[in-house]
């Protein structure tokens, strides 16, 4: 039974889940060492928040039932009392108490200000983001610092409970033969969660990565299962195919969605029966894979349409998962940055900052391309910096709206601001499509290779964006 003022949450994979809807505040990320932990802090049973300046990281219950949340930050740019966060039924409001740097919400200096949820506060040098209801677990503690999460591998750690309560599965499964399908947007970090998977399973061999979009449509069964020397016109020799190099390891099947229905057939007879069939062959060989399986579309919806088969669907889906654009996860972007930099800069990450207003567009956009497009803005802004301090002209957002979203200080996703990055990305993908036609002479397969696409995927965008092809296609 849920409990009083809680909500039943059933996500992919497991049984309802109880979670309450609580009040958070979260110190995403100190601008001058963006190394330092992320906090996650509960405000239940709070009803006022003080915040001022101290010699290190203090968050602490005072007062009769713990009803004052007093919390310290070792930054110079915060007053000794900075702000006042209270709560005055039904809303939460920020009260800036004579600080000498002032108080801003999403990128607005306020005396005064009601709390919305996703808000981004600044207070000095330090960046609180507000979530007003946010579902949280039975079990989860008042206060976690990003720096204690036991995340067993990279790429396992948040701060958002409920997705730390579908990596927790992921953990636990790591190990089996259940084969997962990881849905959501490009750029979420789906190889990332695999990888980390394949990591914790202990198996002997490989993990295998395979790009479904990119086999040629002709080749994709003897890519997949191998093929005998003679079988077909080009086989020279015996190949073992991409499932048996992945024997006692993990196969890895990106955007599965793009399989075509005889690879689909074929890939359900392998999850069915444990064994392949070589092109040419007349005996088959068993094989000892994990399927780990992503998408960035909703495969049930591509059920319903005829695109994808139910059964397959049924055998490649024991344990799904929907990870989150960054969109949906602002609270991890301090612990985002920090994996980034010391992915990309090793002992040499500490040597980074960031100025604040370079700091509030990073937190303030809406990353349409999620952690791959961070990544790219971060690789770039580093050398542009010299490797030291990162200010705005460094981030390669101007074209998209990203200073002038910090300016305006609108704190959740724009709709307009995305409507004009999607038709941004369509244009260039239009052009890139027209460019590669023309250099090829309308050769749509030469096209598809050089894209690293199927051939009937080339051919849905050239419909799609309605580019006419001079002469017969090929």
């Amino acid at each position: 039974m849920a409990l009083p003022g809680s909500t039943l949450s059933r996500r992919a994979g497991g049984a309802p889940v109880s979670s309450r809807l609580l009040p958070h505040l979260f110190l995403i990320l100190e601008s001058d060492q963006p190394l330092s932990p992320s906090v996650r802090m509960s405000l239940e049973g709070v009803d006022t928040v003080q915040v001022g300046r101290t010699g290190q990281f203090v968050a602490k219950r005072e007062g009769p039932g713990g009803r004052r949340l007093v919390i310290g930050l070792p930054d110079s740019w915060v007053s000794t009392s900075h702000a006042v966060l209270r709560y005055t039924a039904p809303s939460w409001f920020i009260e800036d108490t004579r600080s000498k740097n002032g108080t801003l919400v999403n990128g607005r200096q306020e005396r005064l200000a009601e709390l919305g949820d996703g808000d981004l506060i600044e207070l000095g040098h330090t960046f609180f983001l507000f979530r007003d209801a946010l579902p949280t677990t039975a079990d989860g503690p008042d206060l976690l610092k990003s720096s204690e999460i036991r995340a067993a591998a990279p790429g396992l750690a948040t701060l958002v409970p409920s997705l730390a309560a579908e990596l927790r599965k992921l953990e636990s499964i790591s190990a089996s033969k259940v084969s997962v399908v990881l849905q959501g947007e490009s750029g979420t970090g789906k190889e990332v969660i695999a990888t980390a998977m394949h990591r914790l399973s202990g198996r002997s061999g490989p993990f295998l990565p395979v790009n479904c979009g990119g086999l040629p449509e002709t080749l994709i069964e003897s890519e997949l299962f191998g093929s005998r020397k003679g079988a077909f016109s080009g086989a020279d020799k015996d190949r073992p195919g991409l499932v048996r190099s992945a024997d006692h390891g993990t196969l890895f099947l990106d955007e599965i969605g793009e399989l075509t229905a005889s690879a689909q057939s074929a890939l359900l007879r392998l999850l069915q029966d444990g064994e392949i069939l070589p092109i040419g062959a007349t005996q088959p060989i068993r094989v000892d894979v994990r399927f780990l399986a992503a998408s960035n579309r909703d495969l049930d919806a591509q059920v319903a349409l005829g695109l994808f088969r139910a059964d397959l669907l049924a055998r490649i889906a024991g344990f799904a998962v929907w990870l989150p654009p960054v969109r949906e996860r602002r609270e991890d972007l301090g612990i985002l940055i920090a994996a980034i930099l010391k992915r990309q800069l090793a002992d040499r990450a500490g040597e980074i900052s960031f100025s604040c207003d370079a700091a509030r567009a990073l937190l303030l956009y809406h990353w349409p391309l999620n952690v791959r497009e961070l990544e790219k803005w971060l690789a770039a802004s580093i050398v542009l910096c010299g490797g030291h301090r990162i200010e705005i002209e460094h981030l390669p957002v101007r074209a998209q709206g990203g200073p002038e979203m910090a300016k305006t200080g609108s704190p959740k996703p724009d709709p307009k601001g995305v409507l004009r990055a999607k038709e941004d990305s369509e244009l260039r993908k239009k052009e890139q499509l027209i460019g590669l036609l023309q250099e090829h002479g309308g050769n749509i397969s030469a096209v598809a290779r050089a894209l690293g696409k199927a051939r009937p995927q080339v051919q849905r965008w050239i419909k799609r964006y309605g580019i006419k092809l001079g002469g017969p296609r090929k």
